[in-house]
C-alpha cells in the first residue's frame, strides 16, 4: 500500500515558491542541488540551536520525536486529550494536510501556536512585517505564509479552538546572560545520521532566566493572509495535486534560476534528471541542443529577465542591442548596461577573448602604492552568542589571509589569522593581529566584494558599544576608519585615507571574459584569468609556491598552482584536498559554490562544526588545516588577478 502524500510545512513552502517544484521534490531520478546531509546543513545556515532553546524556555513540554507520521499523529492526540499541555513537535493531520508544529501550548479551548524561526527581530520597530503601503514585506512573506499554513490546518481539525498564531525569534537587542550558553547546546549526528541537538547538564536557571528569543503575535497578520481567498486556494490546489502526484506546470521566469531541481552534464551522465530542463523544454519547445546557448538567466544583473522571456526573447541570439540598450553612466570603464551587451554580444560573434580596459585599469594602477596587501575574511554569525553581553547574530570574524606584493614583483604569503578555540570572541584579537600586519607601511590594501568593509564596520561598532575596559580601544577603531568607508547605517561618517580597493569593482568596471558566464565570483574570475594568462601559467606551472627559493607560504610547501587537463587549467581549488571528507561530492559542491554575494559556505560550516559539534582533536586540526589553505588560495587568487592584468597592460 502507498504511503499518503501529504502537503506538509516544507513542501507547502517549496510549493509556493514555485508549484512545479513539488511534482521533484524527494524523487531520487531529478538531482536536488540542495544539501541532503541535515548534520552540515544545520552547521551551514546556522541557528539549528535556536529551536532547542525556545523548548527549554517552555519547561514542562512533551517531545514528539518519532519521524513515523502515524505514530506522531496518535501521541499527539493522545497528548492533546489533556486540558492544559505544551507539545513540542506535535503531529496535526488534516484530510491531505500535515504539518509538525514547532512549539503549541494548549488551554481548554486555547491554542498558541508557535513557530521558532533562526531570525532576527528589533522590537522597538514600528511595523516590522509591513511595508509603508500596508503590503506584507517580501523579506516576511515565506515566514508568514509558513505560520498562516499551520494555522490553517489547526483550525481545520480543532474548528472551535481559539488560536493565537506567534513568531519566536531572536531579539537583536537583548544581550546573553551568562558566558558559554551557545556551548550547552551540541549539533550531533543521530543514530539515522541526522542532525539533533545534545543540551549539557550544565544549562542553568540563570543561563535561562534573561531570554535571548522573543515572541511576536502575528495573529493579525496571519488574519489577513488567510482572508485573502487566494491563500487558501493555494493550499487546497498544492496539496491535491501532491496528493495525485500531479505535476502542476508554472510559468518559465527569472526565478528558474535559482532552480535547484537542475544538473551539470556529468550528473546527467549519471542518469539524474534535471527539472529544470524539463519545464523548459516543454515551455519552449526546446530540444536537449538548444541549452547548449546561453540564455538571458546568464545575463549579469539584468534585471528584464521576465520581459524578454515573456517576448520569446530567451538565447542570447535572439537579443539586440535595444534590448539592452547599453549606454555609458560617466565613470570609467564599463557601466552596468554596457557589462551585460558585452556579455551577449561576445556570445553572438563567437568571441571568446577577454576584455580588459588597460588604459583605464592603468590609471588605477597608477594610484596604488606598494607594498600591495591582498586580505579574505572568513566570518559567521551565530543566533545564540558565545558570551555574556554579546547579541545575537552579532558578526564573528574568526579567520583572515595576507599576501604581499612588493614593486620588484615578489609575492609571499605574509601573515594569517585562525581562531577556532571553542565559545571564544575572536573580533578583537582578529582586528588586533589584522592591524599588526597592515600598519606596517602604507601599501594598498584590496579587498573582494563589500565583506570585508561590512565586518569591519560591524567590529568598529562592536569596539565602540563594548561596556568593559579595553585598553587599545581607540587605537583600533582609528585604524579600522583609515581603512574603510562607514557603511550607511552607521550614523558616524568617514571615508579612510588608505581605504580599501574593491578587486570586485574594478572587475566588473574594466575586466570581462566570456568563460565565467555572467560571474563574477573569484571562483570564475581565477580560472578565466589563468586559462588567458601565458604570464601566470609559465610561473605557477613549477613548484614555486612555498619553495625555499621561490614564494613564501605558511600552508604549501612547493606546490604547483597549474596544472592543464584537456588544454584547460584546472581549478586551482579543486586541487586542494577536501574540508569535509565525511559527505558526498554534491554536498561539498553546494558549499563551496559561491557567488560574488554569498561569502565562505564552506568555510563558516567548518567553523560551525569545530564550535558545535564533538570532535577529537585530530579531526580539529586536520579541518584547521584546510581553513588555512582556502584562505590562502583567496588571497592568492586576488595576486594572480592582478599579475595577469599587469602583464597584459605591459604587453600594450
Amino acid at each position: 500500500m502507498a504511503k499518503p502524500r501529504y502537503l506538509t510545512k516544507s513542501r507547502f513552502k517549496l510549493g509556493m515558491e514555485c508549484p512545479t517544484k513539488l511534482f521533484y521534490t524527494k524523487k531520487k531520478k531529478y538531482f536536488d542541488s540542495k544539501l541532503d546531509d541535515s548534520f552540515l546543513a544545520a552547521l551551514a545556515e546556522g541557528g539549528f540551536q535556536v529551536g532547542e532553546l525556545a523548548k527549554c524556555y517552555h519547561p514542562g513540554g512533551q517531545d514528539i520525536t518519532t519521524l513515523d507520521y502515524e505514530e506522531a499523529e496518535k501521541q499527539t492526540n493522545r497528548l492533546l486529550k489533556q486540558d492544559r499541555v505544551i507539545i513540542f513537535e506535535p503531529a496535526i493531520r488534516f484530510d491531505n494536510l500535515f504539518i509538525r508544529i514547532d512549539i503549541l501550548i494548549k488551554e481548554g479551548n486555547k491554542f498558541e501556536l508557535i513557530e521558532v524561526k533562526a531570525k532576527s527581530f528589533n522590537p522597538n520597530e514600528k511595523d516590522l512585517f509591513l511595508n509603508k503601503n500596508g503590503t506584507i514585506a517580501s523579506t516576511w512573506k515565506p515566514y508568514l505564509n509558513d505560520i498562516a499554513f499551520q494555522k490553517y490546518v489547526l483550525s481545520k481539525k480543532f474548528p472551535e479552538a481559539s488560536i493565537i498564531s506567534q513568531l519566536m525569534m531572536a531579539d537583536k537587542t537583548s544581550k546573553c546572560p551568562t558566558n558559554g550558553l551557545n556551548q550547552k547546546f551540541k549539533i550531533v549526528r543521530d543514530k539515522n545520521n541526522r542532525k539533533g541537538v545534545k543540551i549539557s547538564t550544565t544549562l542553568t536557571e540563570q543561563d535561562l532566566k534573561k531570554k535571548i528569543l522573543a515572541k511576536v503575535d502575528v495573529s493579525h497578520i496571519v488574519k489577513k493572509i488567510m482572508e485573502d481567498g487566494t491563500f487558501i486556494k493555494s493550499i487546497e490546489y498544492l496539496a491535491n495535486a501532491y496528493e495525485n502526484d500531479q505535476k502542476i506546470i508554472t510559468p518559465i521566469g527569472a526565478h528558474c534560476g535559482n532552480c535547484e531541481f537542475t544538473c551539470s552534464k556529468d550528473e546527467e551522465e549519471q542518469g539524474y534528471l534535471s527539472g529544470f530542463k524539463e519545464c523548459w523544454k516543454k515551455a519552449n519547445n526546446w530540444t536537449d541542443e538548444d541549452f547548449n546557448e546561453p540564455n538571458v538567466l546568464e545575463i549579469w544583473s539584468f534585471n528584464e529577465k521576465n520581459k524578454m522571456i515573456s517576448e520569446g526573447k530567451i538565447k542570447f541570439s535572439e537579443l539586440t542591442i535595444n534590448d539592452l540598450q547599453p549606454a555609458p553612466d560617466g565613470k570609467p570603464g564599463l557601466s552596468a548596461k554596457e557589462r551585460k551587451w558585452l556579455q551577449v554580444k561576445k556570445v553572438q560573434t563567437d568571441d571568446k577573448s577577454p576584455f580588459l580596459d588597460t588604459s583605464n585599469l592603468k590609471i588605477e594602477m597608477d594610484k596604488w602604492k606598494y607594498p600591495l596587501h591582498f586580505i579574505d575574511f572568513e566570518t559567521t554569525t551565530v543566533a545564540i552568542p558565545f558570551n555574556k553581553g554579546r547579541k545575537p547574530y552579532e558578526a564573528i570574524a574568526f579567520q583572515f589571509s595576507h599576501h604581499k606584493v612588493y614593486k620588484d614583483g615578489r609575492v609571499e604569503h605574509s601573515g594569517e589569522f585562525l581562531n577556532t578555540n571553542v565559545g571564544e570572541f575572536p573580533n578583537y584579537k582578529f582586528i588586533n593581529e589584522l592591524k599588526n600586519q597592515l600598519a606596517t607601511d602604507k601599501g594598498t590594501i584590496f579587498r573582494y566584494s563589500p565583506h570585508e568593509n561590512t565586518i569591519l564596520n560591524h567590529i568598529y561598532h562592536q569596539l565602540k558599544e563594548d561596556e568593559r575596559h579595553l585598553s587599545n580601544r581607540e587605537e583600533l577603531c582609528s585604524f579600522i576608519k583609515s581603512i574603510t568607508t562607514s557603511s550607511s547605517s552607521m550614523s558616524e561618517k568617514w571615508k579612510g585615507d588608505r581605504n580599501m580597493v574593491d578587486l570586485w569593482q574594478l572587475v566588473k568596471r574594466y575586466y570581462y571574459d566570456p568563460s565565467t558566464r555572467g560571474s563574477n565570483s573569484i571562483k570564475a574570475i581565477l580560472p578565466a584569468v589563468l586559462n588567458s594568462s601565458d604570464f601566470l601559467k609559465r610561473k605557477y606551472s613549477k613548484p614555486i609556491y612555498g619553495s625555499q627559493a621561490g614564494i613564501k607560504s605558511l600552508n604549501f610547501k612547493n606546490w604547483t598552482w597549474i596544472e592543464i587537463n584537456n588544454n584547460q587549467v584546472v581549478d586551482p581549488y579543486k586541487k586542494l584536498p577536501k574540508i569535509f571528507t565525511d559527505t558526498n561530492d554534491k554536498n561539498l559542491k553546494v558549499l563551496t559554490d559561491e557567488n560574488e554575494l554569498i561569502h565562505g559556505g564552506a568555510a563558516l560550516t567548518a567553523y560551525g562544526r569545530m564550535q558545535f559539534s564533538e570532535m577529537s582533536q585530530l579531526e580539529r586540526n586536520k579541518l584547521s588545516a584546510a581553513l588555512l589553505r582556502y584562505c590562502e588560495l583567496d588571497t592568492m587568487a586576488m595576486v594572480m588577478i592582478v599579475e595577469a592584468w599587469q602583464e597584459w597592460i605591459r604587453e600594450k
